[in-house]
């Protein structure tokens, strides 16, 4: 994935969203905000940001917005990891914030990652000239995606589901609302404050939503393909937990075909709306592709 600039411009505006939080929040919950924003990780939502606003024209540098989108997504893996929830002592490569910190610490760092990512939305939002009226919106489209109808929905979905086998249409219910609404709104954000019209708007949107579909789909490949070393989070978790994947349900090539499927279809709604650009293309391929 040729994106090493963008990605270093995500991680800058990671470190300084860090040393906001580290001024603005006293102690232990401040050092284990810092923490959890310099994780690393593929920064593809980030970069989802980056080519969908270049995709519509913008001229600025979107690494705030692109920051703030990883926030959401730093915060959604704090609380994921807890003892409540998958319960898990690896993430990207060290130890999760929970077994550093402890639990009390980590539960009200993920909550306090959510206005922290707001704030920084909107003022990247404001920055880039795209006016009050859509740096609101831009609020309420990530506020959304990570809310009850998106990202915290599908986790409450997956949580249920445990221990019973899913249906395949349970399952991509419950990964458009865990992983696929937070990858969709990183596109659409990223074409809003481009000025995006409303029909490439929808174009993102529905790009961002299948690709999303997509990028889960591989991680249930690479939970049982892949070593924990590579991952840099415990290999074979799903399994552990017994939850419903898409290879369980459809077995690793109809895993791989549904996957190779959805990207396919994305990129071509994209060019069906005028929308040509070869990063976000190549950035939907690597969702598949990827390694961990």
């Amino acid at each position: 994935m040729a994106d090493a600039d963008d990605r270093a411009a995500i991680d800058a505006a990671l470190a300084r969203l860090a040393n906001d939080a580290q001024h603005a929040m006293a102690g232990a919950v401040g050092e284990a905000t810092a923490y959890a924003l310099a994780g690393g990780g593929k920064r593809v939502r980030g970069l989802l940001v980056f080519h969908a606003y270049r995709a519509c024209g913008g001229a600025g540098d979107p690494s705030g917005l692109a920051a703030a989108v990883e926030a959401i997504h730093a915060y959604s893996l704090v609380h994921d990891d807890l003892p409540c929830m998958d319960d898990d002592d690896m993430r990207r490569g060290r130890p999760t914030l929970h077994r550093v910190y402890g639990v009390p610490v980590a539960t009200v760092v993920g909550l306090a990652m959510i206005p922290l990512a707001a704030r920084a939305a909107w003022r990247a939002a404001i920055e880039l000239g795209a006016g009050r009226e859509t740096a609101a919106e831009v609020v309420r489209c990530l506020m959304h995606a990570s809310g009850a109808e998106g990202m915290v929905g599908g986790q409450l979905m997956d949580l249920e589901a445990e221990g019973r086998e899913a249906s395949l249409s349970e399952l991509e219910a419950i990964h458009a609302g865990k992983t696929g609404s937070l990858i969709a709104a990183s596109v659409l954000v990223g074409g809003m404050v481009a000025g995006a019209t409303a029909a490439q708007r929808a174009a993102l949107e529905a790009f961002g939503n299948q690709v999303g579909l997509a990028f889960q789909i591989a991680d249930d490949i690479l939970d049982v393909t892949a070593t924990t070393e590579a991952l840099g989070k415990t290999a074979g978790r799903d399994l552990d937990l017994a939850k419903s994947t898409y290879p369980s349900l459809l077995g690793l090539e109809g895993a791989r075909a549904r996957a190779a499927s959805l990207v396919d279809s994305a990129c071509a709604g994209l060019r069906g709306a005028g929308i040509r650009s070869a990063p976000l293309e190549a950035l939907a391929a690597f969702a598949i592709h990827r390694p961990s």
